[in-house]
């Protein structure tokens, strides 16, 4: 069973919501859960990753994410103070190296699209935690979404555009899948003044 007094910050939410920017304000430190995606050269004819209608993986689907290594990582940093965690380089959709996470004076906050996945397995391991959706409106969300990937040429346009049509079509889905894990929404500006508390 773990034992720690640190503080552990979940924040859930769709993609382009803001939970980064959060993360990397207040963490102390800040774990990227999106790290622990499966690389491509997982998807073997014999193994395929999920996909999409439109025949590409699905990046968008659980079963591309590693949830057992977040779950480690996380545990591994509770308790010891640090942890390995993979560089991943969306572009390539495969890890660049390691990047050593430590802790620091105050709340870690683990942030992901995925981050609803290990809630249960945590609290099974005994860690406290408190997990925060960030609310915000689907179509706020998905300008920041796509002008955030073009900028950062993280995907072709064509697939940047069908995505985020199906996000932004499946956020509500997204929002109760979250708030069911037992995640409490709030706007950005309630989850500044909560982080910026804990500091």
């Amino acid at each position: 069973m773990h034992s720690s007094s640190q503080t552990l910050i979940l924040l859930g939410g769709a993609s382009g919501a803001g939970k980064s920017y959060l993360a990397a304000r207040f963490g102390r430190p800040h774990l990227v859960l999106d790290n622990f995606y499966r690389e491509i050269s997982e998807h073997l004819p014999e193994s395929p990753l999920p996909q999409t209608p439109y025949g590409e993986i699905d990046w968008d689907d659980p079963g591309t994410w590693n949830t057992q290594a977040a779950v480690d990582a996380v545990i591994e940093l509770l308790e010891t103070g640090q942890t390995q965690v993979p560089d991943y380089t969306i572009t390539t959709s495969s890890y660049d190296g390691y990047t050593l996470v430590s802790l620091d004076r105050g709340p870690v906050i683990a942030e992901g699209i995925f981050g609803d996945r290990i809630v249960e397995p945590l609290r099974r391991q005994g860690v406290q935690l408190q997990a925060i959706y960030v609310d915000s409106s689907p179509l706020s969300t998905a300008v920041r979404r796509f002008a955030r990937d073009v900028a950062e040429r993280r995907k072709p346009i064509p697939f940047l555009i069908r995505r985020g049509i199906s996000l932004y079509r499946t956020e509500g889905g997204l929002r109760r899948r979250y708030l069911d894990a037992g995640f409490v929404p709030m706007r950005k500006l309630a989850v500044k003044k909560l982080l910026g508390g804990l500091r």
